[in-house]
């Protein structure tokens, strides 16, 4: 039983990490645009079918990290141009809009792809040993990817022009408009960036998970939940929340069963919004 919840605890650690990068997009679209975008897990989705195909079709793995993001990229400028563009500022048509959307991504993929859940093998084989058990190569692979690609995007919010001009946008967009900064150019780019995240967080876990068109369902409420409890606007807040989360709910499953882990999540969520509303880590990250 001990060597059973090691491993479902790495395993959680290692799943949040890779859904801090997915809710870091869904939180700097929500910070940048206000808009509540429900499509936002099926471009994770996306993510992993776009693995799965460049794998069938290439007979390769790793070219995916670089395509699927790049399609991602793509399509979050689609979408910020041919819809949220025409909605902005309306909470409630985006929330419509985004759920239209993610309906009209599902029903293609499965149109497209098939309804039948798919694996994918591990392009990198083996264990070793860590804390008593067989640990997974990929796994590690995973976490330090996500990790990587996570301070990436800091670095690039912190030392790159555009990144100043998206922080800048969002902490005041009217002033920054008036200092001359083409806040309709950040738009795009932060929905482009905000959708390539979550399809690199597709590709990293599509190894890990399966490959389903329903599966940005299920990964969407836990990256909001890690938005809400994170603190919104909080991009360190929720990378913790996240990890927090996954590393809670892998505990939990040791004991309980994943539904008894993930209604904990939601009453630790209902908690914070009743007890701290501004987020769990609000203020004490930078």
């Amino acid at each position: 039983m001990n060597q059973t919840i090691v491993a479902l605890a790495i395993n959680g650690i290692v799943f949040g990490l890779i859904v801090a990068l997915i809710a870091l997009g869904l939180s700097i679209i929500f910070g940048l645009l206000d808009i509540i975008n429900l499509s936002h897990g099926d471009f994770f989705m996306v993510g992993t079918v776009l693995t799965y195909t460049t794998l069938t079709t290439l007979g390769l793995f790793w070219p995916a990290l670089i395509i699927a993001p790049l399609i991602g990229f793509a399509l979050g400028v689609l979408v910020q141009y041919s819809i949220i563009q025409r909605i902005k500022n309306n909470a409630a048509l985006s929330i419509v809009a985004t759920f239209g959307l993610s309906m009209i991504i599902q029903e293609v993929v499965r149109m497209t792809f098939g309804a039948a859940p798919k694996r994918i093998m591990s392009p990198i084989q083996g264990t070793f040993g860590l804390f008593g058990i067989e640990y997974e190569w990929y796994r590690i692979f995973a976490a330090v990817a996500s990790i990587i690609a996570i301070v990436a995007f800091f670095i690039f919010l912190k030392k790159t022009k555009l990144g100043t001009w998206m922080r800048a946008v969002r902490h005041d967009r009217d002033t920054a408009t008036a200092m001359g900064i083409p806040t309709q150019y950040v738009y795009f780019f932060t929905f482009g960036i905000g959708f390539a995240m979550a399809a690199l967080g597709g590709v990293i876990a599509a190894p890990i998970t399966t490959v389903d068109f329903r599966t940005g369902v299920d990964i969407l409420p836990f990256c909001f939940m890690a938005v809400i409890i994170g603190g919104l606007g909080n991009l360190p807040g929720t990378v913790a929340a996240a990890v927090l989360l996954a590393f809670l709910e892998g505990v939990i499953s040791g004991f309980a069963t994943p539904t008894i882990a993930r209604i904990f999540s939601l009453v630790l969520m209902s908690g914070v919004l009743l007890v701290r509303p501004q987020g769990l880590f609000k203020g004490l990250t930078k």
